[in-house]
């Protein structure tokens, strides 16, 4: 039975963070794969502008194309509407039995805010990346005391410092697989965007 991780997100770009994060939640949790699901509109940030979905996929399969344990998903996109863990779940589970949902540590404290979060337990174990830095804030309720933490990378990359770099005709040298640089490059994204 395959164990796999769900990692979802915006993805604009992908950076050298999430493959890095992706790789290290992989081997401590011991899974078979990692499943990237960029999201088409994330309830959570339904007033923040991103790339279109033809660019963000685009980086996504270029950079991890050569990986053969990390996948890419268009359970979300193909709703073409804000989506939801819990639906994307759903879809997923048809096809796999055991699902690792990775969340950032600041996601468990807003957990129950989210749509169905008794459901979303249901069907995946929460795996919470936790840095170093992390200080715990807010209660430990029983998503909290549910999930599983792992110690993940401490890496400061972030798509907004990528896009603000772009914009400035900046080096994003390091911070995106070399060929999402050149494509991000020869598309001339993030020319009006931070």
């Amino acid at each position: 039975m395959l164990k796999v991780g769900i990692y979802g997100g915006a993805f604009d770009p992908i950076h050298n963070g999430h493959l890095i994060t992706a790789q290290a939640v992989k081997e401590m949790r011991e899974l078979d794969r990692i499943i990237f699901v960029p999201t088409y509109i994330s309830p959570h940030k339904q007033d923040v502008e991103i790339s279109g979905v033809d660019h963000r996929v685009n980086m996504l399969q270029i950079a991890i194309s050569k990986i053969p344990y990390f996948e890419f998903s268009d359970v979300e996109l193909k709703r073409k509407m804000v989506s939801y863990t819990v639906d994307t779940l759903r879809e997923l589970s048809e096809r796999y039995k055991h699902i690792e949902l990775i969340i950032g540590y600041d996601n468990i404290f807003k957990f129950h805010t989210w749509r169905q979060p008794d459901e979303i337990i249901k069907m995946a174990k929460l795996v919470v990346l936790r840095r170093k830095l992390n200080i715990p804030r807010g209660q430990q309720n029983k998503f909290y005391r549910a999930a599983a933490f792992v110690k993940s990378p401490f890496i400061q990359i972030s798509g907004s410092v990528i896009r603000r770099r772009a914009q400035d005709n900046l080096p994003i040298n390091f911070l995106v697989p070399e060929k999402v640089q050149e494509y991000i490059l020869k598309n001339k994204l993030y020319r009006g965007n931070p």
